[in-house]
C-alpha cells in the first residue's frame, strides 16, 4: 500500500518535523497492522539522533487503534517493558513508538535450548506476574474472557478446521461429543482465579531486551480471564516445543510464584496443573481454527505449517484425560482423513 506509506512519510515529516533518515518494513502480524522502523537525521522528541522507532500502521476501515493506545499506556504504568508512544494520529491510524529491538524469543529459543531458555522463561513468567499484579486495580472497562467469548474462539475448530479445511460433516453423536467436552473445557476455564490476560503471550511477541527483558508486544486483545491462559501460551507455544517434564517445571516455578505473590488461594499442584492442561485444550482448538481461517480467508498459508504441532499438544494432553477420550478420537479421525487426502494428491 504505497500511498500509506506516503501519507505516514507525510505525517512524519509535516506535522511532526521529523528528517526521516531510513524507513523500512519491520513486521505485519496475523491482523491487517504493519509496523515500520523508521530513523532520523534530527533530535526526535529528545532521543538521540539515530535512534530507532517503530511506527504502527493500522487502517481505520479495518482496525482500530484506541484498545492498543489504552492497554500500552496502562501496562506502562505497571513497570512491564512496552512500547512508549511518543505520538499518535488517531484519524489516520498511525502510532510512533519506541523500538524493543529485533531479536524475539522465538530464534533464541531454538538456537540455546539449555540454560538460556530457563532464564528467558524465568523473565518471561517474572514479568507476567508483575503484570497480573499490577493490572488488578486496572481492570476497568476490559473485556470479560467469558464463557460466551471462550467459546465462540473453540466454535473456529468446526468452522475453519473441521467443515472448510477437513472437508468433514461431524454425526450428530460427533457433534455432542464435541458440545460436551467444549463444555468441560468452559467449566474449568470459568473456575480459575480470573485476572489480566495478554491473550497472545509467546515466544513471537516476546522481544529479548538487554535491560528489563523481556519487551512485551502486540497486548491489543487483553482480556480479564483465566490465569493459566497466558501461561498456556508461552509454555505450549504454537511455534517451539519442548519437553513435557521441563513444561511442568517451569509451570510449578510460575505456580509458586502465584502463590508469593497471593494470586492463589489454594496451594494444589494437581487442580493448577489441570486447569493448565485443559486450557491448553481450549485454546489450541482455538489456534488450529484461526491458523486454517488466516489461510482460506486471509491468504496467510504460511500459518497452516504450525497446526502439526498445536494438534501435536491436543492430542498428548487429551490422552491424559479419560473424559476427553472422544475428542481425541474426533481429532484423530480428522487427522488421519488429512493424510489420506494428502496421500492422493
Amino acid at each position: 500500500m504505497p500511498q500509506r506509506i506516503e501519507q505516514i512519510k507525510h505525517w512524519l515529516s509535516t506535522e511532526l518535523q521529523a528528517d526521516i533518515h531510513h524507513f523500512d518494513v519491520a513486521s505485519n502480524d496475523a491482523s491487517f497492522r504493519r509496523y515500520f522502523r523508521v530513523r532520523f537525521n534530527n533530535n526526535f522528541f529528545g532521543q538521540p539522533v539515530g535512534q530507532s522507532f517503530i511506527v504502527m500502521d493500522a487502517p481505520p476501515e479495518k482496525e482500530t487503534i484506541d484498545v492498543f493506545i489504552d492497554m500500552a499506556e496502562r501496562l506502562e504504568t505497571t513497570g512491564i517493558h512496552v512500547p512508549h508512544l511518543f505520538a499518535i494520529n488517531k484519524t489516520a491510524g498511525f502510532i510512533i513508538m519506541s523500538d524493543l529491538g529485533h531479536q524475539a524469543y522465538l530464534p533464541l529459543l531454538a538456537e540455546e535450548p539449555g540454560e538460556r531458555a530457563d532464564k528467558l522463561y524465568a523473565d518471561a513468567m517474572n514479568a507476567l506476574v508483575v503484570m497480573q499484579v499490577g493490572m488488578q486495580e486496572q481492570r476497568a472497562n476490559i473485556p470479560l474472557y467469558d464463557r460466551q467469548r471462550l467459546q465462540l474462539e473453540m466454535d473456529l475448530l468446526p468452522e475453519w478446521y473441521i467443515k472448510v479445511h477437513c472437508q468433514q460433516m461431524l454425526s450428530e453423536s460427533e457433534q455432542s461429543l464435541l458440545s460436551q467436552a467444549m463444555d468441560s473445557l468452559l467449566d474449568s476455564a470459568l473456575q480459575q482465579p480470573q485476572v489480566f490476560v495478554h491473550r497472545d503471550y509467546h515466544s513471537r511477541n516476546l522481544m529479548y531486551v538487554a535491560e528489563h527483558n523481556p519487551g512485551v508486544i502486540d497486548f491489543q486483545d487483553a482480556v480479564i480471564g483465566p490465569i493459566t491462559y497466558d501461561l498456556v501460551s508461552l509454555l505450549r507455544d504454537s511455534y517451539i516445543a519442548w519437553p513435557e517434564h521441563r513444561v511442568y517445571q517451569w509451570l510449578e516455578q510460575y505456580r509458586q510464584m502465584l502463590l508469593s505473590e497471593g494470586l492463589l488461594e489454594e496451594d494444589d499442584a494437581q487442580q493448577f496443573i489441570r486447569w493448565f492442561d485443559l486450557m491448553g485444550i481450549q485454546r489450541q482448538l482455538k489456534v488450529v481454527g484461526i491458523f486454517c481461517r488466516l489461510h482460506y480467508r486471509d491468504g496467510k498459508s504460511h500459518y497452516l505449517d504450525d497446526i502439526p504441532q498445536t494438534l501435536d499438544y491436543l492430542l498428548t494432553v487429551c490422552g491424559r484425560y479419560p473424559e476427553f477420550d472422544g475428542l481425541l478420537q474426533l481429532l484423530k479421525r480428522l487427522a488421519q482423513q488429512q493424510i489420506k487426502i494428502a496421500a492422493i494428491e
